[in-house]
């Protein structure tokens, strides 16, 4: 997430360059506690080791530059190359990025 965040402030002087104005950017990610450590303003007893990333994540969305949005594990295309998926979850990723079999035989 930081890396992204990273990458998108940096995206930011040079899209404005072009006179496109991006004031707020959708971040979406699937971990729940990294969106919650990132909201929270406050820290808790065994977030002491949090990293310098999730500073700056947090005075990105406190700045309002970065909304967090949490995408739940049916729609994390990124887990078909990532997870051993059982076959329903690993079907309903191959039909939602549209990819074929080109093996099978025409229908």
């Amino acid at each position: 997430m930081a890396a992204t965040v990273y990458e998108l402030v940096w995206l930011r002087p040079l899209l404005s360059s072009f006179q496109i104005d991006v004031s707020t950017a959708s971040l979406y990610c699937d971990n729940q506690s990294a969106i919650h450590l990132a909201t929270n303003q406050v820290f808790h007893e065994r977030t002491k080791h949090v990293e310098v990333e999730c500073h700056f994540i947090r005075d990105k969305v406190r700045d309002g530059f970065i909304k967090l949005f949490l995408v739940r594990s049916a729609n994390q295309l990124a887990d078909i190359f990532t997870k051993a998926l059982h076959s329903p979850a690993f079907n309903s990723l191959v039909l939602k990025m549209g990819l074929l079999n080109i093996h099978s035989s025409p229908s």
